[in-house]
């Protein structure tokens, strides 16, 4: 049995395909964890969505900025679906759509196994979460996107503030900052402000802002976090930080991380070649 960390698939399925071939990747026994964003720029976001799905408890997957983005475009029924992107219409017009974000919305924002050692998220945990406030943070989102809210929600999530977590945050205001720290962030200052405009390579990015694992080393908990959502950072093994978006949907590649591996070694960490998609972005 194994289980494998596989970043940003963003509608892009024949890769994975293929990496999970090379893997020899059998879910009847292994095990798949995805870093979200299954969903957009990619010709094959339906596909992605029908596939992940399709390996049930074989594939455990957190939601990511674009998935959540493709739910508030479903929320707005008919209106959504003349704002989304070409890649997303399929998605929003497929005959099995209800079903698809049915699924898709009961997925977890964090997901943590304990005896792997491993917490999967988005795109990080902030400054100064433990592990007990992010899962509890985490949940207390999940609850809204699972509730009759949802819908409200989904539609007035999209804000940069508040920039600091708060505990007395309340309210849309806690919920958004939840959304962004898990879905969105790269950077932040030294004080725990979250820097969502940011999107390039760490040279390129002015003091006080350096990436979340540097402010907020998960070793330093003595956690393991695996990660996506920062194509322009690449493949990185960093204080206990495993960034996996190498921007397959770009052109880059689609890297997977055997998780009951040691992570140091470089056998543990396969990459596909990726056809470009789209024209080169940031996000």
């Amino acid at each position: 049995m194994a289980t494998y960390a596989v970043g940003d698939l963003q509608g892009c399925l024949d890769p994975l395909q293929s990496l999970l071939d090379r893997l020899h990747f059998d879910p009847a026994v292994d095990c798949l964890w995805l870093a979200g964003d299954l969903v957009n720029r990619g010709p094959q976001s339906l596909e992605c969505l029908r596939f992940v799905r399709a390996l049930g408890d074989a594939a455990v997957t957190v939601l990511g900025n674009h998935d959540l983005h493709l739910l508030s475009l479903h929320a707005r029924g008919v209106a959504g679906a003349t704002k989304a992107h070409p890649t997303l219409v399929p998605v929003l017009r497929a005959p099995d759509r209800d079903e698809l974000m049915d699924w898709l919305i009961h997925r977890p924002l964090l997901h943590h196994d304990n005896p792997l050692h491993y917490t999967l998220v988005h795109a990080g945990l902030p400054p100064p979460w433990d592990l007990p406030t992010a899962e509890a943070c985490a949940r207390e989102v999940e609850a809204v996107l699972a509730g009759e809210a949802a819908g409200g929600f989904l539609q007035d999530m999209y804000a940069d503030e508040p920039d600091r977590w708060s505990p007395d945050l309340a309210g849309l205001a806690r919920w958004r900052f939840i959304v962004n720290a898990l879905t969105r962030m790269r950077y932040c200052t030294p004080e725990g402000r979250l820097d969502l405009r940011a999107k390039g390579t760490p040279d390129t990015v002015a003091s006080p802002l350096k990436p979340w694992f540097e402010v907020h080393p998960p070793a330093a908990q003595g956690l393991r976090v695996v990660f996506g959502h920062w194509s322009t950072l690449g493949a990185v093994a960093r204080g206990g930080a495993y960034g996996l978006d190498t921007g397959c949907v770009w052109g880059g590649s689609l890297t997977a991380l055997r998780l009951d591996a040691v992570p140091e070694d470089p056998a543990a960490w396969v990459q596909q070649a990726c056809p470009m998609a789209c024209a080169p972005g940031s996000d």
